[in-house]
């Protein structure tokens, strides 16, 4: 469902995008509006769903996760009782960070991040391949990473 947000809905979420650590009076102050009306519209658009949480966003190379694998994979039947099979596994997999069901010449995309190699090859051995219903996957590693947002244009 889409709601209806004006030019100054937009400003505020450009804002909280971009460092979602502001406080109300931070983000009044750069878009020249007063404390209230602030704090008033960004507990609306969380309470409509617009936004729906705040988290930080992690350095993988300090961490040691510096493995990003993209894998695409195909599952034996394209019905709804194998997908809710793989859902379903697929949310009790923490190296996994994105999953999309997706159109085309397989079934999903997956985006894992792992420490290295090895780790993606236990992985892909003793999880993913391990899921019922699964029957290719492709894996695509990314050697350098060119761009990554979680900001949408608005």
């Amino acid at each position: 469902m889409k709601i209806k947000i004006d030019d100054i809905d937009k400003k505020i979420l450009k804002l909280l995008q971009h460092n979602s650590t502001l406080t109300f009076k931070e983000i009044a102050q750069k878009i020249n509006l007063s404390l209230s009306p602030v704090h008033d519209r960004i507990k609306r658009l969380e309470q409509e769903g617009v936004i729906e949480k705040y988290v930080g966003i992690l350095n993988k190379q300090m961490l040691g996760v510096g493995l990003t694998v993209y894998s695409q994979v195909t599952l034996i039947r394209q019905t709804r009782e194998v997908s809710e099979i793989f859902d379903r596994a697929i949310l009790l997999l923490p190296e996994i960070v994105e999953c999309n069901f997706v159109s085309g010449s397989f079934d999903y995309l997956l985006k894992i991040v792992v420490k290295d190699m090895e780790e993606y090859h236990n992985f892909h051995q003793m999880k993913l391949s391990a899921i019922e219903g699964v029957s290719l996957i492709n894996s695509f590693f990314v050697m350098s990473e060119v761009k990554s947002t979680t900001e949408i244009s608005l």
